[in-house]
C-alpha cells in the first residue's frame, strides 16, 4: 500500500513537472535541421516556415544545415537529440524513406522520430526534351517501348527520388529505357534541354519553369489532382498512366519522447505558418502544394509516411538501387 502511494505520488510530479515544462515552452530558441545544403528546396521551405512559427512561438525558430551523406547526417543528428522539442527536423522522401532502403542507418527512420506535422508536397513532372515526337504520354511510352536500347531517362544521382521513380516508370510501363546518373537534378536537366537526354521525371518546382519556356516538353503531373500552379498540365490519371504518384514531400519531426504538448505547441505553430496567406504564396510559387488540414496533424504524417515506406521499399529492393 505504502509502495503504491509512493508511486502515484511520483507519477502525480513528474505528469505536473512535465505539463508545466509544455506550458512554458518554448523558452529559448528552437532549431529547425535541414540535412541538406542552404539554397536548396528543403533549406527554403524551412526558411519560409520557421520565419512565420517564430511569430507563433514568441521565441526564434533557427535554421541550422547539417548537408552529409544523402541527409542522414543530419536526420541523425536529431534522431539522436534530447527530447525536449528544441531540434526538429525537416525532410522529405529522400531522408525518411528512401534512406532506409538504401543505407544501413544507426537510427531507423521510421521508428526514432515523432511526427509533427506534413508540411507540403511537389508532385515530378515527367518530361522530355523537345526533339522527342510523342505529342501525349501514351504516344511517349509507344516510343519509349520502340527505343529501348537508345531511349534515355535522367536521375538526379542514384537513390534519389527522381532514380527511384525513374525505376518506378520502367516497372509500370514495361519499358526499359537506360537510366543515367547526374549529379543532381541542375545537370540533369540541363542534358534535356540539350538533347543529350530524351525523359527526366524532376519536381514541378524546377521543371515548371522549362516547360514555360517551351525548353522541354511536359506530359503528366505525377499526382491525384492537377498542380494549381500548372493546370494546363494532366494528372497521369487522365493521361494514361493511372495512379503513378510519385511526390517530394516535407514533413517536420522531433525525437522520441518528447512531451505529446510539446508536439501539440509545435504543431500549431507549423498549421498557423500553412493557412498564412504569404507564406501558401510563397510556397506556391516553389511549386509546393498544401496539405489539406486534417493531413497536418502528427496522425496524418505518421500514416502517410509509413504508406510511403510501404510503397516504396519494395521497388528500391526488387531493383537493386544502391548509393554509388
Amino acid at each position: 500500500m505504502k509502495n503504491r502511494i509512493v508511486f502515484s505520488v511520483f507519477a502525480c510530479t513528474l505528469g505536473c513537472a512535465i505539463t508545466a515544462f509544455a506550458q512554458n515552452y518554448p523558452t529559448r530558441s528552437v532549431s529547425v535541421v535541414v540535412p541538406f545544403p542552404a539554397g536548396g528546396p528543403t533549406d527554403t521551405i524551412a526558411r519560409i516556415m520557421a520565419e512565420r512559427m517564430t511569430r507563433s512561438l514568441t521565441q526564434t525558430v533557427l535554421v541550422e544545415n547539417s548537408a552529409g551523406a544523402g541527409g542522414t547526417i543530419g536526420a541523425g543528428k536529431v534522431a539522436r537529440a534530447a527530447p525536449d522539442g528544441y531540434t526538429v527536423a525537416i525532410g522529405h522522401i529522400g531522408t525518411h524513406v528512401i534512406n532506409g532502403a538504401i543505407y544501413q542507418l544507426p537510427y531507423d527512420v521510421f521508428k526514432d522520430f515523432a511526427p509533427v506535422a506534413l508540411v507540403a508536397s511537389n508532385p515530378q513532372v515527367l518530361v522530355s526534351k523537345n526533339a522527342v515526337a510523342a505529342k501525349d504520354l501514351k504516344e511517349l511510352i509507344a516510343w519509349v517501348k520502340a527505343n529501348e536500347k537508345k531511349a534515355t531517362i535522367a536521375t538526379g544521382s542514384s537513390g534519389t527520388p527522381s532514380h527511384v521513380s525513374g525505376v518506378y516508370f520502367q516497372k509500370v510501363t514495361n519499358s526499359q529505357p537506360q537510366i543515367v546518373h547526374y549529379r543532381g537534378g541542375a545537370p540533369a536537366m540541363q542534358d534535356v534541354l540539350g538533347g543529350q537526354i530524351d525523359l527526366f521525371l524532376d519536381q514541378a518546382a524546377t521543371a515548371l519553369p522549362q516547360v514555360r519556356s517551351g525548353k522541354v516538353r511536359a506530359y503528366a503531373v505525377t499526382a491525384k489532382s492537377r498542380l494549381s500552379a500548372a493546370p494546363e498540365i494532366p494528372t497521369v490519371d487522365e493521361a494514361g498512366l493511372a495512379g503513378f504518384y510519385m511526390a517530394v514531400w516535407h514533413g517536420m519531426w522531433l525525437p522520441n519522447g518528447v512531451p505529446a504538448p510539446v508536439v501539440t505547441r509545435l504543431n500549431t505553430a507549423i498549421t498557423e505558418a500553412l493557412a498564412d496567406s504569404g507564406v501558401r504564396q510563397r510556397l506556391a510559387e516553389l511549386g509546393q502544394e498544401i496539405p489539406p488540414r486534417e493531413q497536418q496533424t502528427p496522425e496524418g504524417l505518421r500514416t502517410h509516411h509509413k504508406a510511403e515506406i510501404d510503397k516504396w521499399t519494395p521497388v528500391i529492393k526488387a531493383a537493386g538501387i544502391k548509393v554509388e
